[in-house]
């Protein structure tokens, strides 16, 4: 019975979906090493009663994310999404406007499913020019500032010229690194959550202000 109940409880709680590539799909370690598990050991820590599901792909790329985010959200009715998704699009060179587009009508739609969003941008080297390396990265800005999302502009500051956090093909960060990349994103994720908190319990308010 507790163990039903246990179940119960954990199908019931809040859940915070990270929606990337392999940068959050634990590539090349151990998964329970990945910064998406380190996060739901930091929110148990802190007394937040979320879930993290990883719907992270290695090598997924925004339009990868495009055509599976609605069942995503469906399957798993998330409140807050972390993104992290375009790098892929970078180093395969695929045109900054369509990423933008991709990651426009992904954002869009975890706003309409009423879930919350934070997006964690990402550089590449300069192999295509510092044109289109310059419109890689300002896709991101823009669409922060367009759509209003919490954003950080480098998920692998402090890892990525630091060869000892980095695996042997470097591109992919190592186990080592994966504490840094949650400190990381970890304030845009808790500003996200209480933001969030903060807009239910107006929801909850309004909705009890009608029914009187």
């Amino acid at each position: 019975m507790l163990t039903v109940t246990a179940a119960v409880q954990a199908a019931n709680a809040p859940t915070v979906l990270v929606f990337g590539d392999s940068l959050s799909a634990g590539y090349g370690i151990d998964v329970d090493q990945s910064w998406p598990a380190l996060l739901q050991s930091r929110l148990e820590s802190q007394g937040y009663e979320h879930r993290v599901i990883n719907a992270s792909i290695s090598g997924e790329t925004t339009e990868g994310g495009v055509t599976r985010i609605s069942s995503t959200l469906e399957n798993f009715s998330p409140d807050l999404v972390i993104l992290e998704l375009g790098g892929n699009d970078g180093l395969r060179g695929f045109p900054p406007e369509r990423m933008r587009a991709n990651l426009q009508t992904i954002i869009e739609t975890v706003k309409a499913s009423g879930a919350a969003i934070v997006m964690l941008g990402i550089r590449i080297p300069t192999n295509y020019g510092p044109r289109y390396t310059g419109a890689f990265e300002n896709v991101y800005r823009e669409l922060a500032d367009q759509l209003g999302v919490l954003w950080i502009e480098f998920f692998m500051e402090g890892i990525a010229l630091n060869e000892d956090l980095m695996q042997d093909d470097g591109i992919h960060p190592n186990a080592e690194a994966q504490s840094i990349l949650l400190d990381n994103a970890w304030p845009i994720v808790r500003q996200a959550l209480a933001d969030h908190a903060m807009q239910q319990t107006g929801n909850e308010a309004k909705s009890a202000l009608t029914r009187e």
